[in-house]
């Protein structure tokens, strides 16, 4: 399956979430690709649109490589990729400055994009986790487990594409995965995508300002 952009791949991730319509959801994106896919399953859905602030922790000399990712949160829901940080013979210092490195870029994107903007309220709702595509896992695995922690009713972790080894490895820590394509050997997200441009922090903003502070709020 090839996607025409990230709007293409929200409206079809959007049809498969449907059945989560009327039990109470909040979609919940990775920032900055994640935040158009998920603002089409938003509107489709009639829900709150959340952010999730998580950052890859990459290895000092080769930094798309994971050596862990951390979450916002209090405190912050950090994962370590021990596989990776042995084999790179990572110190504990050495992923303490990249980790904290990150928390700050996370601190900056919260004042960016959010500013004194309502949270949704995700204890005891549907908490629908999205993502334009998903590769080693560590970002949305941080990201689940930083949800976890607020007591919602249902994990759904809802992506366009991921490996299928990933999509498996990740099943155990939600209760629900819905995923397009999953492919053996994923090579990259964007080769699943014709226009696969990277998303600014403007773009994040205005798709935030398309819902309402109030619709963050859990009324019923």
């Amino acid at each position: 399956m090839l996607f025409q952009n990230r709007i293409d791949a929200g409206r079809r991730l959007a049809e498969a979430l449907l059945k989560y319509r009327d039990r109470d959801p909040v979609v919940l994106a990775l920032p900055r690709g994640g935040v158009p896919v998920a603002a089409e399953a938003a509107q489709a859905l009639d829900a709150p649109l959340d952010l999730l602030l998580v950052r890859k922790i990459g290895v000092p000399i080769q930094p798309e490589l994971a050596m862990g990712a951390v979450a916002d949160g209090e405190p912050p829901s950090i994962i370590r990729n021990t596989d990776v940080i042995e084999v790179c013979g990572i110190t504990a210092e050495e992923f303490d400055v990249v980790c904290n490195e990150e928390l700050a870029e996370i601190e900056r994107r919260r004042k960016r994009y959010l500013g004194d903007r309502v949270r949704a309220e995700i204890k005891g709702r549907v908490a629908i986790i999205i993502d334009d595509g998903i590769a080693t896992g560590a970002t949305t695995l941080a990201a689940i487990r930083a949800v976890r922690g607020r007591d919602p009713k249902e994990i759904v972790l809802a992506v366009p594409v991921a490996p299928l080894e990933t999509v498996k490895r990740l099943h155990p820590e939600v209760d629900a995965v819905i995923c397009l394509e999953t492919p053996e050997d994923l090579g990259a997200i964007g080769y699943f995508y014709r226009d696969f441009h990277q998303i600014s922090d403007d773009e994040v903003i205005a798709t935030l300002k398309r819902f309402p502070a109030e619709k963050s709020a859990h009324t019923s």
